[in-house]
């Protein structure tokens, strides 16, 4: 009986990481951008599209 009162006792904080950053130029940002409006019209041009998961 003792180990599930030891079950629900609070866990100790957690230090937070610190956040990585990146610094990239104008152009690979643009370039990033453009990519991933490319991969959502991709993305929302194959819904309309008949699943091939049955063949």
């Amino acid at each position: 009986m003792t180990e599930s009162a030891n079950q629900f006792k609070k866990a100790p904080k957690r230090k937070k990481e610190k956040a990585r950053s990146v610094t990239v130029s104008p152009e690979m940002r643009q370039a990033y951008a453009d990519l991933i409006k490319q991969k959502e019209e991709r993305e929302e041009y194959a819904k309309h599209l008949p699943s091939e998961k049955g063949r």
